[in-house]
């Protein structure tokens, strides 16, 4: 989370409008740790069906009835359908989630980003705002020069396995940023940004989303509350939330309504971010995903138009 502590709500209304061919190019309380990872959803089991009555008897000479057809066995991943993951789909989530974390709907352009923005967390840095407070930024850089060793980063490794879980830039400064800027130039890098976004955050928020029966929108109010508050059990973070949502309203794969439970969701989101970040801009819920749910668009299907600190945004 890069933007919430630092914008205010008054910054003047921009409007920004993405042409297609920009975004060609390849495929971030009391528990501030944002690298627990989140313990897999189980799916609900189907229904069992009801037993079919009894057939009628049937006279000799009657010809024997028609066996019924053998109710078709659903295809594999039927019930889970793409949903956020669709490329088309994850494009847009990525979108979204740039222009609260970076002001921009080119979120390509942010690998090389990395500043503190004195939010307690150390440097927040690259895709996603990993942080060097939160582990899940040592977690990138480690994996990263287990693979790719000798790279501009590595002599920082000891420095971030140090400052873990607070906000000190010990061992870090004067270089380090410098460092990342350089080896986010490295496609290796970005590559590496990608694969660590999607294993945190986007992958469990689309397993958990298809778990509890929610379309695009809901998975993607999973993933921007993985982004902010992280995977973990605090009442803050991810399943803090959703277990304090699912006292107010069952989820769809409970059969309970999705618009229902989402909001209960958002409800308990804006609590969350407020008790953590006291003062907190509360836009990419109340005028982004609220407004993305009030409208009716389960699906999150262009074109979108969202407001978020101040600034309006467009996905035609």
């Amino acid at each position: 989370m890069k933007r919430a502590a630092l914008v205010c709500a008054a910054v003047a209304s921009t409007v920004y409008l993405l042409i297609p061919s920009q975004t060609a190019g390849p495929s971030q309380d009391e528990d501030p740790v944002r690298r627990e990872r989140p313990a897999q959803a189980e799916r609900r089991p189907q229904p069992a069906r009801s037993a079919s009555s009894a057939p009628p008897a049937r006279s000799a000479s009657a010809s024997p009835p028609a066996r019924p057809a053998r109710p078709a066995r659903p295809a594999a991943g039927r019930g889970a359908a793409p949903g956020l993951a669709a490329p088309a789909h994850k494009e847009v989530a990525q979108q979204i989630v740039a222009s609260a974390e970076n002001g921009t709907l080119d979120w390509r352009g942010a690998y090389g980003y990395v500043e503190d923005i004195g939010d307690g967390q150390g440097y927040t840095a690259g895709l996603i705002g990993f942080c060097t407070g939160t582990s899940d930024l040592l977690s990138l850089v480690g994996d990263y020069t287990r693979a790719h060793p000798g790279n501009a980063l590595a002599p920082y490794l000891p420095a971030l396995r140090r400052v873990d879980g607070t906000d000190s830039h010990e061992g870090l400064d004067p270089g380090f940023p410098d460092a990342w800027r350089a080896e986010s130039r490295v496609p290796a890098f970005r590559a590496a940004q990608d694969a660590e976004r999607d294993r945190v955050y986007f992958d469990p928020a689309v397993r958990r989303g298809r778990a509890d029966g929610l379309g695009a929108l809901g998975q993607f109010i999973y993933y921007d509350a993985l982004v902010f508050h992280g995977p973990g059990t605090g009442p803050t973070s991810f399943d803090g939330i959703r277990a304090r949502a699912m006292r107010q309203a069952r989820t769809p794969a409970q059969g309970g309504g999705e618009t229902a439970y989402l909001d209960a969701f958002l409800d308990a989101r804006r609590r969350a971010m407020i008790v953590r970040h006291p003062g907190v801009d509360t836009s990419r819920v109340d005028t982004t995903q609220r407004r993305f749910l009030r409208e009716g668009n389960l699906g999150l299907r262009p074109p979108l138009r969202w407001q978020v600190y101040g600034e309006t945004f467009r996905v035609p």
